[in-house]
């Protein structure tokens, strides 16, 4: 059924894993809509009482797939709308799901895959986990703008109008982005031990006390923001900045390799 993802259940935990290791499980369309599948499986099965998304091979995920649309070339309002929705709302699952929802973090942890991260309830990284938000480093927005809700302003300004793509794991715990840093390749056996943990507790206490606690940032706004900032994000995608196109020219002409060395020599220079 699932070609780009893994799904199982064993027990009360659902498990969802990224299944490209070859393109280090890069998010692109046909991976986005397996995932609402299992997503939709798992909030259906009253067996299920939490959920837990982590990553096959070398990474969890480099992010939502440039090369899918280097390839496919989207351009204009309505095409952009269909793939930032797609991307939004498939992160905004795992926050919005009424189980507890785990990222078990291993290797990098890009953009959109960091935001799915960002948008689940726990989130356990292996001491080799990288996180990042580069997106604003190839004139692309940032879909899902969670960063600001779960750290400071200060910090979450800085991680993002920088571009920084190299933050490790004590650093992202310090920064309240992740819940727990555990030894390497232990990621998600902690993450499985916490789910079946929390699996024993009453399902409509757990479901009743998630909802309290996303009540707080609701009270707050997040909800609209979140909306605000993703049609912020439309008007640069659509539109299309100076900075991506010769990105994308790059990647296309040379590879996405030689496009990526690019943009970090570009920003190297400026801080000579």
């Amino acid at each position: 059924m699932f070609n780009s993802i893994l799904y199982q259940v064993d027990g009360m935990v659902a498990q969802i894993i990224l299944n490209k290791p070859d393109r280090l499980n890069a998010l692109d369309k046909q991976t986005l809509l397996e995932i609402n599948d299992a997503m939709n499986q798992a909030e259906s099965n009253e067996d299920v009482r939490v959920i837990v998304i982590s990553g096959s091979g070398r990474a969890f995920s480099s992010g939502f797939d440039l090369k899918a649309q280097m390839d496919a070339r989207p351009s204009g309002e309505k095409i952009w709308r269909e793939i930032l929705d797609l991307d939004f709302d498939s992160t905004m699952r795992f926050w919005n799901s009424l189980k507890p929802t785990i990222a078990a973090v291993h290797g990098a942890c890009m953009a959109g895959a960091f935001e799915i991260a960002l948008a689940c309830d726990i989130t356990v990284a292996s001491e080799d986990a990288i996180f990042g938000e580069p997106e604003l480093k190839f004139g692309a927005g940032i879909v899902t703008m969670l960063l600001p809700w779960v750290t400071s302003p200060k910090r979450a300004k800085d991680i993002i109008l920088t571009g920084q793509d190299r933050i490790d794991a004590t650093t992202a715990l310090n920064a309240g982005i992740i819940s727990r840093v555990v030894a390497k390749d232990q990621h998600l056996t902690v993450a499985l031990q916490i789910a079946r943990g929390i699996a024993l507790v009453d399902p409509v206490v757990v479901a009743s006390t998630k909802k309290a606690l996303n009540e707080t940032y609701e009270i707050q706004g997040m909800q609209k923001a979140l909306k605000n900032a993703l049609d912020i994000d439309h008007a640069i995608e659509s539109v299309g900045s100076p900075d991506k196109k010769a990105f994308m020219d790059i990647a296309r002409e040379r590879g996405m390799r030689e496009a990526i060395a690019w943009r970090d020599a570009r920003f190297a220079k400026a801080q000579v």
